[in-house]
């Protein structure tokens, strides 16, 4: 968090221009880049900061446990679509893994698991004899079956698990010192004055939000393909196969954070989880997930306002930036105090107002989401010139 903050305060006091209504000729500036060793290209620039936000999203992104019989490209779309929607609105993957953390700590403590099966279970890694998935509380509670499917659970062993992940402590580690390192890059521009690009400033952003995305999930299996059969050899009688509902893009968004209630999703419906499942947890921990996010949300737009002062190639362009930088620092905090409002029994009426408001500004905060990716890609026509000039780590070394 101190890293963070340092970044936004070196990153608010990088101004060292006003915004000119015409781009300079970053060839003629004075401060060009002419030492050939201490230089950088256009090149380098786009291909460090794509490359840390592919890793970034790739890495982050941990699906839950995909249905049976899948193709490789069916597989691969799938985890593409969340790595978009991770790059689109990242505060979604944020709550999701702030939920199923949350979610995994309870199960600790309630049924003995470890947090590596605790994840594994929140993500539909546990499946009984007759392929329908383990991962609601109601049958863990169940009166017949539930003590034989905490036995089976506890029974299976964490290494059986961590096996089943394409992805280790090292894999992760390097990801995370890669986003580290682009920080660190980042935070050495502002210090000496270079100009630190907007695709930089996003990409800076993307590389923090990340960064928590990595801690919660630490203990998540990644790209798990088959789960684990575990549990009696016959499901009750009792329960009935229903389809899950549809639920509107806000509520989607909603139960990805605060998790699917018993009448929303009926689980032996299926034989997988949905991308975004979560089950419902108590309120404190609800609100722990939800103030997470808007913390993280809110970081998230900082960062984008910390540019305020950059030099921009044209003024429309500088307030396009500001008011889309705005909108997504300020929509998370909302949509946070209406949820929360939604979340008490008393003044509905206000709940009810306040939740048609934040569905009226998810497209506001989807389109100041895109024109922030798409301003930073259009600011390299026209680089500042001491946006060539690399970082001389040599100042930071004790020499003679």
């Amino acid at each position: 968090m101190l890293l963070i903050l340092i970044a936004l305060h070196l990153l608010s006091k990088n101004s060292i221009a006003a915004p000119l209504p015409h781009p300079p000729d970053v060839r003629a500036s004075a401060d060009a880049c002419n030492d050939i060793n201490n230089c950088r290209t256009l090149f380098s620039v786009v291909w460090g900061c794509l490359a840390t936000i592919f890793a970034c999203t790739w890495v982050s992104v941990h699906p839950n446990v995909p249905p049976p019989n899948q193709s490789h490209l069916q597989l691969f779309w799938r985890r593409l679509k969340m790595m978009l929607i991770a790059m689109i609105a990242p505060e979604v993957m944020v709550g999701l893994a702030a939920s199923q953390f949350f979610l995994s700590w309870k199960l600790s403590k309630e049924f003995g698991f470890s947090p590596t099966h605790g994840s594994f279970f929140c993500m539909g890694g546990f499946v009984s004899s007759t392929g329908y998935p383990i991962a609601t509380k109601e049958q863990l509670e169940n009166q017949n079956l539930g003590p034989e499917y905490q036995k089976a659970i506890r029974n299976v062993d964490e290494e059986d698990i961590k096996d089943r992940s394409k992805g280790d402590a090292l894999s992760k580690g390097v990801a995370l010192l890669q986003g580290l390192w682009f920080i660190l890059q980042t935070l050495a521009r502002a210090h000496q004055r270079l100009a630190v690009t907007q695709l930089e400033v996003a990409t800076l952003a993307f590389a923090v939000v990340n960064i928590f995305i990595w801690l919660l999930w630490w203990n998540k299996p990644l790209d798990v393909q088959r789960p684990i059969v575990v549990g009696p050899l016959a499901q009750p009688d009792t329960e009935t196969v229903t389809l899950p509902v549809q639920l509107s893009h806000f509520d989607q968004f909603l139960s990805a954070i605060l998790g699917y209630s018993g009448h929303e999703y009926h689980l032996v419906s299926s034989v997988s989880m949905p991308s975004f499942w979560s089950i419902e947890i108590q309120f404190n921990h609800e609100a722990g997930a939800l103030i997470l996010l808007a913390l993280v949300g809110t970081v998230f737009g900082a960062i984008h306002c910390a540019a305020w002062k950059a030099v921009f190639p044209t003024l429309p362009e500088m307030w396009i930036w500001r008011i889309s930088a705005l909108v997504i620092t300020a929509y998370l905090g909302f949509t946070l105090l209406a949820v929360l409002i939604a979340l008490s029994d008393r003044l509905e009426s206000v709940a009810a107002a306040n939740r048609v408001v934040a569905r009226l500004g998810i497209p506001i905060y989807i389109a100041a989401r895109i024109i922030l990716i798409i301003l930073p890609l259009m600011e390299l026509r026209s680089l500042p010139a001491s946006a060539f000039v690399d970082v001389n780590w040599s100042t930071y070394l004790p020499h003679i």
